[in-house]
């Protein structure tokens, strides 16, 4: 069973997390999504601990209550500093300098491609589910068939001011049936949006969006053992930016195509996901 534990991190802030394993154990930091929260490593956190590690999965930057700066400034939810966040729950974690797995999935992914870029020796390991290399997925959304334009047209409505409003509207409808209307269990979306389901976590999240548009080509090759593990099923990211994935990568690395299973990996294939995980874990040790 994992523990809910609050980290607070050397820039003052506080992030809720769900911790389990050995103290003492190498650690792994688990990144999630959006809309999703901490819960979305609810089968990997047991799985980790009972080989030994110390998993460590936070609700990051606005979707923790004590890790919530006004989402109306932009610049606090700057694409360096939810990098930086990772760095500082590690240090907090008590791990400071020392070598550590990542793990992410979407906006997750894409903070954990970051870190890779710009602590390459820090990580032992990289895992990254569904969020394709920044590279892949811009040079997929430049392609002139509009394949993967069309699957990321939701962020363009993410910068819209009402948008907040309207995916929590009736009983939040709009993500139940539209972004989590993809196989999420029903019991995994009421654990969610006990995080993200108030009007400040969820313009918190949306700042994400808003404060990163754009954001590609500034993350390059990376030099840490990878695994990429994408759903075949995902309607947001298309096969283009997903195989497209490996050519950025430097390093050792696997690509797993789950058959079936969407964009909400940890959600929708817990078991599988875990598996594929931890034997890419034993492969790369601390």
């Amino acid at each position: 069973m994992a523990d809910s534990t609050s980290i607070r991190t050397r820039s003052g802030l506080t992030f809720t997390a769900d911790v389990a394993g050995p103290p003492a154990g190498p650690l792994v930091l688990l990144l999630h999504g959006f809309p999703e929260s901490r819960h979305s490593w609810r089968a990997a956190l047991p799985a980790l601990a009972n080989a030994g590690y110390r998993a460590v999965a936070p609700d990051q930057r606005g979707y923790s209550a004590g890790a919530r700066p006004e989402p109306a400034d932009l610049s606090n939810y700057a694409f360096d500093k939810l990098v930086n966040d990772a760095i500082e729950i590690v240090a907090a974690a008590g791990h400071d300098g020392r070598r550590f797995h990542l793990v992410g999935h979407d906006w997750g992914g894409q903070v954990s491609w970051g870190v890779a870029a710009a602590h390459p020796k820090r990580l032992a390991s990289l895992t990254i589910m569904s969020r394709p290399h920044p590279k892949s997925f811009r040079r997929a959304l430049e392609k002139p068939d509009g394949e993967q334009k069309n699957r990321s047209r939701h962020h363009r409505a993410f910068l819209d001011a009402e948008t907040g409003k309207l995916l929590l509207a009736d009983n939040a409808r709009r993500l139940r049936d539209g972004l989590f209307g993809q196989g999420v269990p029903a019991a995994a979306m009421e654990e969610h949006l006990s995080v993200l389901g108030t009007p400040p976590a969820m313009e918190a999240a949306l700042a994400w969006y808003r404060a990163n548009v754009g954001l590609a080509a500034d993350i390059g090759t990376i030099e840490v053992p990878t695994l990429y593990i994408w759903g075949d099923a995902d309607a947001t990211v298309g096969p283009d930016a997903a195989h497209g994935t490996g050519e950025f990568i430097a390093a050792a690395f696997a690509m797993e195509v789950l058959p079936g299973v969407g964009h909400f990996i940890m959600d929708q294939a817990p078991a599988k996901a875990a598996e594929l995980l931890l034997a890419h874990l034993k492969k790369h040790p601390v």
